[in-house]
This record gives structure tokens, sequence and C-alpha cells, in this order.
């Protein structure tokens, strides 16, 4: 009975549980080529990409946390506005990432092959990446549930904008998510005064980040929906979906 239930659980859920296997292996991954690098080199270049990683683990494990807790009706307007804002704050690490691959420009001397420092940095900053994209996709889905779908991708464009803001903060004001949580007054003071005299590299690099992220969102979203579109055309289509399997010999 027990192996049935699992066995079953695991089915139904095969789909969450391969992403989320994936995103630990291409973590690992990460950290094995890392390691590999500074044993290689005696150089500590590159491990920064480990915390960047980690930090981009936060709003998914707290867009899962929410996305649990938001089929319970009595959750929505309790728990998850408090989830929600600490998302907020620590969702900008994830594609924050991005800008890591300008760590490439200053070359790599003789410590390592530059194709080697290509996939660390690609492979991470990829990472970190899909961490955002699945975290937004869950918040996404909240937003949808509780109100409707065209709110919920008000709240797609709302957040890349601010996340590339954000992005922007940590990486030239050199600003961070825990300068927030311990020094918030400090903090609003600084971030407000560069939203009242905004530069021009602000509303550049803001305006491309943010619709260079909506194209990855808005891509992998249409693909996964192209995806569960033909699941859906098969079942609807009993004789179509029967003709592409193999037949079976008659005795």
């Amino acid at each position: 009975m027990i192996f049935n239930k699992t066995r079953n659980f695991l089915f139904r859920n095969r789909h969450n549980i391969a992403v989320f296997v994936l995103l630990n292996l291409a973590c690992a991954a990460c950290i094995v080529l890392v390691a590999a690098r500074v044993a290689y080199t005696d150089s500590s270049r590159h491990t920064g990409l480990i915390w960047n990683l980690f930090l981009a683990w936060i709003p998914f494990i707290l867009s899962y946390f929410a996305h649990a807790l938001s089929w319970k009706r009595s959750s929505i307007y309790l728990v998850i506005p408090i989830v929600a804002l600490l998302w907020l704050l620590f969702f900008p690490n994830a594609p924050y990432m991005l800008t890591d691959l300008q760590d490439l420009a200053r070359g790599t001397g003789h410590e390592a092959p530059l194709w080697y420092d290509v996939i660390i940095v690609v492979w991470c900053s990829w990472t970190g990446t899909l961490l955002g994209v699945i975290s937004l996709y869950l918040m996404q889905d909240i937003i949808t549930r509780t109100f409707n779908r065209w709110l919920g991708w008000v709240f797609v464009f709302a957040i890349s904008g601010l996340s590339s803001f954000g992005i922007y903060i940590g990486r030239f004001v050199r600003l961070n998510s825990w300068d927030i949580l311990q020094n918030p007054a400090e903090t609003a003071v600084e971030i407000l005064g560069i939203v009242i005299d905004p530069s021009r590299r602000l509303a550049a690099f803001t305006m491309g980040y943010t619709f260079f992220f909506l194209f990855i969102f808005v891509l992998l979203y249409s693909f996964s929906h192209m995806l569960q579109e033909q699941v859906t055309r098969a079942n609807s289509s009993p004789d179509q979906l029967a003709s592409t399997q193999p037949t079976q010999p008659v005795n």
C-alpha cells in the first residue's frame, strides 16, 4: 500500500521532481567546476559564483513555499504576503547572475583556459537565471489563481522591471538584499536618491535587462505551454494517438 502511494505520488509529480533534481545537479556541476579550477590554479577566482547561486536559491525556495501554501485559502491573505515580501527582496539575486558574464572580459591570464572559464560562468549564470524564471512563474501562478490571468502578467512585467533596477543597484551601487534587512532606513534613503536623480546608465541598464529577462521568461513559458497543448491535442484525438503506437502482433 505504501509502495503504491509512493509510486503514484512520484508519477503525478514527476515533472516537478525532475526540475528540482536537474537544478540541484546543475548547482552540483557548478560547484565541481569551480572546485576543480581552484585546485588546478590555486586561485579563488569564480568562487563568488557559488555564493551567488546560494542567493539565487532563496527566492526559489520562498516561491515554492508560497505556492504550496496558496492552495489553502486561509494562507492567501495572511502568510503569503509576508513570504512574498521576502521573495521580492531576494528575487533580483537570481537574474543578477547574468551580469557575472562580464567577468569573462577581464581575461583569465595564465591561470586556466578561457573555454573552461566560459563553461563555469555561463553554467552558473544560466542556472541562476532558471531559478529566477521558475520562481517568478510560481508566484505568477498564485496571482493568476487568486485573481486573474491579466493581473498575473502585470505582476510579471512589474517584477521584471523592479528586479532589473535591483540588479543595477547590486552591480553598480554595491547594495544587496542583506543591506535592506540590516539597515532599512539608510538603504531606503540611498535608493530614493538614485530614483529621484536617475542616470542614463540606470535607464538603459534597467530597460535592457527588463526586456531581456522578459524574453527569456516568455520564451520558456510559451515552450512549456506548447508541450501542454500537444498533450491535450493528443488526448482529444485518441485515434491519432493510437496510430503512433506500435502495433501488437496477432497470435
